[in-house]
């Protein structure tokens, strides 16, 4: 009995010097590696060109104080060297750019763009008010995370699901974002209307402020800023590319010669083309009264009677 215990023995103190094989070795379920969560990395930047007002700067300022994994940069001195922002996006380490382009300091518009590969949105901004403007009573946590709330008719269009998804990437604040804070207090809501885009924040009101010790009652307070989006182009690149969608009613020029006809049938009109056709409609004005005095004058002319045969100066003459 004691050669086999010794050689038992024998037998575990060499199992126990090497290395054990993966046969001997008992996995416990708790200790299988799970798949790591994918991690969201988005982060934006803000620039704008040259030529901006002072509304279009603290609208800026609105949307950097509202999400904060933004980064802004400096202006970008040249409106046609757009091919350089997916670079300057890629030097600031943004997946996701936002430029706002100013032109004859009246008109705005924004890009929404991924970078550097794609797609980008044109968008011209209109009915601009700010947060100092508006003065709501609404108010939520600077570097708070906000639930983004859209419209179902963004899923009744193609061209509607992909400004979905870029509006989502931009807008959405990452949970691990560096200036971010683990609080959600407010909504972005993103409404189609009249094939514009309208943009709306709000804040979630837990008590309501007339009766705070009353029970809990959800309601939304607006707090700005507030504008309208009206979708002129998607791109497939970045900053251009081919075509992916146009609006139907792009007229410029001489095609808004006659806008007031075509109102009803159109979707976007440049804002430089109803300012031409106002100058137009004041010049026809002008031209009508005009032509109305040369009509007078030259009635005053016919109804004019011939001198009489008994008229004073040809009596006595």
């Amino acid at each position: 009995m004691a050669p086999l215990l010794t050689a038992r023995k024998a037998q575990l103190d060499a199992k126990g010097k090497g290395k054990r094989k993966a046969d001997d070795i008992d996995v416990d379920s708790d200790d299988v590696q799970q798949p790591k969560q994918k991690r969201n990395k988005q982060r934006v930047l803000l620039l704008s060109s040259r030529g901006i007002t002072h509304r279009m700067r603290h609208l800026m300022n609105d949307l950097e104080t509202l999400l904060p994994h933004v980064k802004k940069d400096s202006k970008l001195d040249s409106k046609s060297q757009l091919h350089l922002l997916p670079e300057i996006a890629d030097l600031n380490n943004c997946n996701n750019t936002l430029y706002f382009e100013a032109r004859r300091h009246e008109d705005l518009y924004m890009w929404a763009t991924k970078t550097p590969n794609g797609p980008s949105i044109k968008l011209h901004v209109q009915n601009v008010h700010t947060m100092d403007e508006l003065k709501m009573t609404g108010n939520c946590l600077k570097g708070s995370r906000g639930i983004l709330s859209f419209d179902k008719t963004f899923d009744e269009t193609e061209w509607g699901k992909l400004t979905k998804e870029v509006f989502t990437h931009i807008f959405g604040v990452p949970p691990l974002a560096r200036k971010a804070k683990p609080f959600i207090d407010h909504v972005l809501t993103f409404s189609i209307l009249d094939n514009k885009i309208w943009f709306r924040n709000f804040q979630i009101m837990e008590k309501d402020p007339l009766q705070p010790n009353g029970p809990p009652q959800t309601s939304l307070v607006e707090i700005g800023p507030r504008f309208v989006l009206t979708p002129i182009r998607i791109f497939e690149g970045a900053f251009g590319g081919a075509t992916v969608y146009s609006n139907p009613g792009s007229y410029t020029g001489a095609n808004m010669f006659h806008a007031h006809e075509l109102t009803s049938q159109i979707e976007f009109v440049t804002p430089a083309s109803v300012r031409s056709v106002i100058r137009h409609a004041r010049g026809d004005k002008y031209r009508q009264r005009k032509e109305a005095q040369e009509e007078t004058s030259k009635r005053k002319v016919l109804r004019k009677r011939d001198e009489d045969t008994l008229a004073v100066s040809k009596v006595f003459a």
